[in-house]
């Protein structure tokens, strides 16, 4: 039985361990040379465009001159950002109200637009949605040195080509990157499986940590943190160095998400640390700020005007459910359907305490790889004390499922979503909860096109009746993983098929999918974007783990 103490005793190894990890690099790390790569100079947060350009951003976001906002934040600055201000300025003053038209032609002198991804491809009518995979990887491939946006665009610079998931999305993102290296991995890509996990080193080591995607206006917050299975996805191809070779890395990014966790008491929390009454240490989203992400600027004041909670309280729970990569899901709202009762920094979430529970587990085995069983063990029996703490704080037993806690008040959220699966599929759950989960995905989340994301349709993305590639993924992976195979394949196979249909209507695949009634998927801030580096990924995957299915 885990006990206060155990959690105390705990807090004492976080605080020695984060230290290491910022140590790291110095005698800990005896043999861990990294070879050298080419390194771009850094961009800061401050160089985003609603601090290097603000009044023009917020000017263009407002006047809504653009249908999305992210087109905004992606124009490319012409010449000096503080040129264009001051000269905007002056304009201001001169005209007073700067109408539509005007604006725009000040952002035409001012600004290129960004550059856009290829939407279709010159092949065959009857292309094999496997061999079109595989044709679309060179298309959604950015070489940092052929794709560089000068000094004063957002995008971050990298070291090394890497696969961006495609339409408006021209960056590496964080975790769509692991489901888009599964495919690669099916395509014997390993070479770009390679570059992309050193890019999220090279992110780690400038940064501290792994933005949401690479772009300065993602700089202040990071996505569901998938390091450590990039890491053992390499691992597993090129042998256990890789874990040594990471180390570091692996080290930085739990500080990151630990920080903090030694100066705070029961009932507080830091950033993304939560302890609760009994001294039980869980993790969070945060995303850090509190005012409007500048790629949604309009839509968030908008918002804000309409809620009668204060605007920076709202700013700091819709920023937290971007780092969640859940933007948006009912998961997050106090009344289930509304962005303005979101909520999502005072709920602890089971995805990502399974995920750090897999960090965790890893570093043991890089401990192990770098020859430290003292360091080993001590990882051990944080990934335990956590297995422990996720099996009992966020198992809702009347339901028989996993599901999010809200600290602040002392209670399961008993939302029904796809996330109940991750403890599965990272090998948290015991095989009784693993056998009720089951058959509560069979109940109430299996659709005739696979894995509903949540039991409620609000017209949010990460809601029904939307599915996600990842979340079909993760959850055929943990079925699997306890025996449940026939369910595994179940989802496999009805998500293969709906991706075929699709295809064969349109061409293409698309980011998510609807599949109640299998189509292309909607709602959310944005129109439906194909390419899709994550899709691809998971349906080339699951392809080829389901053979005969994939051919039905």
């Amino acid at each position: 039985m885990t006990t206060i103490g155990d959690f105390r005793q705990a807090r004492l190894g976080w605080a020695t361990l984060l230290l290491a990890g910022l140590l790291l690099g110095g005698c800990s790390t005896q043999g861990l040379e990294r070879e050298p790569s080419r390194e771009p100079p850094a961009k800061t947060a401050s160089q985003s465009p609603d601090r290097s350009w603000g009044p023009v951003m917020e000017a263009v976001a407002m006047a809504k001159l653009y249908p999305d906002g992210k087109s905004v934040v992606d124009l490319v600055p012409k010449r000096d950002p503080a040129a264009i201000v001051a000269d905007f300025e002056q304009l201001r003053q001169r005209e007073g109200t700067i109408g539509k038209a005007r604006l725009q032609a000040f952002v035409d002198a001012n600004f290129d637009p960004r550059p856009e991804n290829e939407t279709r491809l010159g092949e065959d009518a009857d292309t094999s949605i496997e061999a079109h995979i595989v044709n679309l990887w060179p298309y959604l491939t950015r070489d940092p040195a052929a794709t560089d946006e000068g000094p004063w665009s957002s995008l971050v610079s990298l070291p090394e080509p890497y696969v961006v998931p495609g339409g408006r999305f021209n960056e590496m993102f964080y975790w769509d990157s692991y489901f888009t290296m599964l495919g690669l991995a099916r395509s014997d890509r390993f070479d770009l499986v390679r570059d992309m996990v050193g890019n999220f080193a090279w992110l780690i080591d400038t940064y501290g940590f792994v933005p949401n995607g690479t772009r300065t206006y993602f700089l202040t917050r990071s996505q569901p943190p998938f390091f450590a299975p990039m890491v053992a996805l390499l691992a597993e191809h090129d042998g256990d160095d890789v874990y040594r070779r990471y180390l570091p890395e692996l080290m930085r990014e739990h500080h990151y998400w630990m920080r903090g966790a030694d100066e705070i008491g029961p009932g507080e929390a830091r950033e993304h640390v939560v302890e609760l009454a009994d001294g039980t240490l869980l993790n969070r989203y945060h995303g850090s700020e509190n005012w409007p992400r500048p790629e949604a600027y309009a839509a968030e004041r908008e918002l804000a005007a309409r809620s009668d909670r204060p605007a920076p309280e709202l700013y700091g729970h819709l920023r937290a459910a971007a780092e969640s990569g859940w933007d948006f899901s009912s998961r997050w709202m106090a009344d289930g359907q509304h962005q303005t009762t979101i909520e999502t920094r005072d709920i602890l979430p089971v995805d990502l305490n399974a995920l750090l529970y897999q960090l965790e587990r890893t570093l043991a085995r890089a401990w192990r790889v770098q020859g430290d069983a003292a360091q080993a063990a001590r990882f051990e029996a944080m990934a335990e004390r956590r297995q422990s703490a996720i099996n009992r704080v966020f198992w809702q037993q009347d339901g028989g499922y996993y599901t999010d806690y809200d600290w602040r008040e002392g209670r399961l959220t008993d939302a029904i979503s796809a996330a109940m699966v991750y403890p599965l599929a990272f090998g948290v759950a015991d095989p009784a909860r693993a056998d009720a989960t089951a058959a509560t995905v069979r109940r109430e989340l299996l659709r005739a096109g696979g894995m509903v994301t949540t039991t409620r349709e609000t017209g949010e993305q990460w809601d029904a009746p939307n599915g996600w590639a990842p979340l079909q993924w993760l959850a055929v992976a943990g079925l699997d993983r306890y025996g449940h195979d026939d369910l595994a394949e179940t989802i496999a196979r009805r998500w293969i098929e709906t991706n075929r249909a699709v295809y064969r209507q349109t061409g293409k695949l698309v980011e998510k999918y609807d599949v109640v009634d299998p189509a292309v998927g909607g709602g959310g801030e944005y129109d439906v974007v194909d390419g899709f580096g994550w899709t691809n990924g998971v349906l080339l995957d699951l392809i080829h783990r389901y053979p005969a299915a994939a051919h039905r």
